[in-house]
């Protein structure tokens, strides 16, 4: 299939494009670089633009006649979107509502949607399942939910079929290390530890260590980033084989590490001595985050290939060790 991988150059959507090419595919990546970085982009073609372009979006869609679309592209910092709202229901919501529109008016007839675990909101149950209410407590959260509802809408409207696959923590790196994690600013747990044990850090800061877990610290579900990227694979494969299948899955591992866990494990892979300040509880941080992936399990016949925490880091810690950075204080990632 051709298919149309919006935020193909940024960390989940370059490791689905290298999973669809593996599978006979034809990824073509739509970014505007704003996060994403060209360097991620080897297994297909590349076209700059924006969502919110509708003329570029039908140019690239006119061009390539894609059969599907995977859609990643969205902002996705948590305390940013709390202090700027509107940039993420500008662009996250209405992004979308550009690319959906777009698709019906193309005869595009399905989609793949990057959503989060955020839509859950503080959970009253551990591990999550799908059914759990959604409940999001930011607006990163809120518009990932928003974007489900309308996909709903689209579905009944105009015969698009989707599957919103809500994510845990995206974690690890190409094994074979040909892309991996790449954010400025880095904001995930794994990275930032590995900067501090690369030196690109003085320290890691544990915002918590007083919550109802074993140790004290947050606890969360781990998912290797190639794991995530097969599943996106799977999912695009069932909608265009036209069976019945849910609305959305979970995608996590069903285990969870806490912080403490996820540094000590990380000063064992690297070898390094990863010096800790403890910092305050930042607001909404639950306790815990888990994921109950059974139903995609069972459906699409998707398993983790990475469940163990320090396999997961190796990946990482590979891929950091060949950055340009790597030894130095630490500059911009791009």
């Amino acid at each position: 299939m051709r298919l149309l991988v919006t935020g193909g150059a940024g960390y989940i959507g370059s490791h689905t494009c290298k999973a669809l090419a593996a599978s006979g595919h034809l990824p073509i990546t739509y970014d505007n670089l704003v996060y994403g970085h060209p360097w991620a982009v080897r297994w297909g073609p590349l076209e700059i633009g924006d969502l919110a372009d509708r003329q570029r979006l039908d140019q690239v869609i006119q061009h390539y006649r894609p059969e599907g679309v995977i859609h990643f592209a969205a902002y996705a910092y948590v305390g940013e979107s709390v202090k700027d709202p509107g940039k993420y229901y500008r662009n996250n919501v209405a992004g979308s509502l550009s690319l959906l529109e777009a698709m019906r008016d193309h005869g595009i007839p399905y989609i793949v949607f990057s959503s989060t675990c955020a839509t859950y909101g503080v959970p009253e149950r551990i591990p999550i399942p799908e059914s759990h209410p959604q409940r999001p407590i930011n607006p990163y959260g809120q518009s990932k939910l928003m974007v489900e509802q309308i996909l709903q809408d689209f579905q009944v409207a105009h015969g698009i079929r989707s599957i919103s696959l809500r994510y845990f923590n995206a974690a690890g790196a190409d094994p074979d290390g040909e892309i991996g994690e790449a954010h400025d600013p880095e904001t995930h747990l794994i990275p930032l530890v590995l900067e501090v044990a690369g030196g690109q850090r003085p320290h890691i800061t544990v915002f918590g260590d007083d919550y109802d877990t074993p140790d004290g610290t947050c606890i969360r579900d781990y998912i290797h980033v190639t794991d995530l990227a097969q599943a996106h694979v799977l999912a695009i494969e069932a909608l265009a084989s036209g069976r019945p299948v849910p609305a959305a899955y979970n995608l996590g591992n069903g285990q969870g590490f806490s912080v403490k866990e996820v540094i000590a494990t990380a000063a064992a892979v690297t070898g390094k001595r990863i010096p800790v300040q403890m910092g305050a509880r930042r607001p909404g941080d639950p306790p815990r985050l888990v994921g109950d992936a059974g139903a995609i399990f069972r459906d699409l016949n998707w398993k983790p290939l990475y469940t163990d925490l320090a396999e997961i880091i190796q990946t990482a810690w590979r891929w950091h060790q060949k950055r340009p950075y790597f030894g130095k204080s630490r500059p911009p990632l791009s």
